[in-house]
């Protein structure tokens, strides 16, 4: 994984191109949300949750998160787990709309043809929130494998929760947490 610590090869065509589907991303849920105080439908924050989530790589986000685990799990495990990670993150991410009001500024991007960082800068109620981004190109398509909130990795934390969960309670325990979390009762 391609972390800001990482020396790369510049393409400026992949910056391009993943500097067009963040703004057009960004955008769509600006549109979508409307004016500060506007109040959301469900089926507004559906939208909202498929365009913010739309372009995350949940299977390598589920691999970070847990690491050796994740190869030594069956498949049936791991499309569950999968399944219960991604649900979380997509509840987190419409915690808190008014974060997607904010002004975004993109103040680095760089990377190769296949992987790319990108810095930016939001602004919002006079609060200035760095957030990056790690993408990968998979199939022609650019995928958010992990992303930060003030140099928080979304992916790595959970994988500092995930592995101290195993090692201390172990593989079934975790799956245990993350269904009630998920609200599910499998």
């Amino acid at each position: 994984m391609l972390y800001p610590n990482h020396v790369l090869a510049q393409s400026s065509e992949a910056a391009a191109e993943v500097r067009e589907l963040m703004g057009s991303r960004d955008l769509q849920i600006k549109e979508l949300l409307g004016t500060e105080g506007t109040n959301n439908s469900t089926i507004q924050r559906d939208k909202l949750k498929d365009i913010v989530n739309g372009i995350i790589d949940f299977n390598q986000m589920a691999k970070t998160a847990l690491e050796v685990t994740y190869d030594t799990i069956s498949v049936e495990e791991r499309i569950e787990f999968v399944q219960l990670f991604s649900s979380i993150i997509r509840d987190q991410s419409l915690a808190n709309l008014d974060i997607y009001r904010a002004t975004v500024s993109y103040e680095r991007i760089e990377g190769t043809n296949d992987s790319v960082y990108v810095e930016t800068l939001t602004e919002w109620d006079n609060i200035r929130t760095p957030v990056h981004y790690i993408l990968s190109r998979n199939s022609g398509e650019w995928r958010i494998e992990d992303m930060s909130i003030d140099d928080i990795f979304t992916a790595e934390s959970y994988n500092r929760q995930f592995q101290r969960i195993i090692r201390s309670r172990g593989f079934d325990y975790l799956m245990s947490t993350l269904r009630k979390r998920a609200g599910r009762n499998s």
